[in-house]
């Protein structure tokens, strides 16, 4: 077996930025004052599919918007960290509520906030447009770049290593 399935094996909770990595990191700007985002809709059916699994997902991101939250909890995330500008520090209370180590945990990145708690998680992985210190740092970057997939990627080759990808709950959101 490849030594990244080996690491993947691993994997018990995953922990990911939002834009650049849900996201394409273009934001349009409402005139309410609001960024629109859009996000692809197979990443949030691997992650409803993770939680149902029952992986710890934590949504550690620089930002804060309604809309961001409403859609993490409508996949049923329940660990969301907005407005951090210092990310090690949600990545910790992330691991202390699920009494979990950094190497349990699969960060996904993209850009250079998101640098020091991937050195810190057990495999940080990031999209195929991350920054390059993102790209050089990752033990694995996707083929999907943010926004296209890549999240839903990742996600279905771990759940497909520990056998929880096709199953009774695949076929429903």
């Amino acid at each position: 077996m490849p030594e990244i399935k080996k690491l993947l094996q691993d994997v018990k909770a995953f922990a990911f930025d939002v834009d650049g990595v849900f996201t394409n990191g273009a934001v349009m700007l409402h005139p309410g004052g609001e960024f629109i985002r859009m996000m692809n809709i197979k990443d949030g059916f691997a992650v409803q599919h993770a939680v149902k699994m029952g992986y710890p997902i934590a949504i550690i991101t620089g930002g804060t918007s309604r809309m961001v939250r409403k859609r993490f909890t409508s996949l049923g995330v329940k660990d969301i960290y907005m407005k951090s500008a210092n990310k090690i520090e949600a990545f910790d209370v992330f691991l202390s509520k699920h009494r979990l180590q950094p190497a349990d945990i699969l960060y996904m990145g993209d850009d250079l906030p998101d640098f020091e708690v991937m050195k810190k998680s057990g495999f940080p992985a990031c999209p195929a447009d991350a920054a390059e210190e993102i790209k050089n740092l990752s033990l694995y970057t996707s083929h999907r770049n943010g926004g296209e997939g890549c999240v839903r990627d990742i996600i279905e080759q771990v759940l497909r290593l520990h056998g929880k990808w096709m199953n009774d709950f695949s076929f429903t959101w």
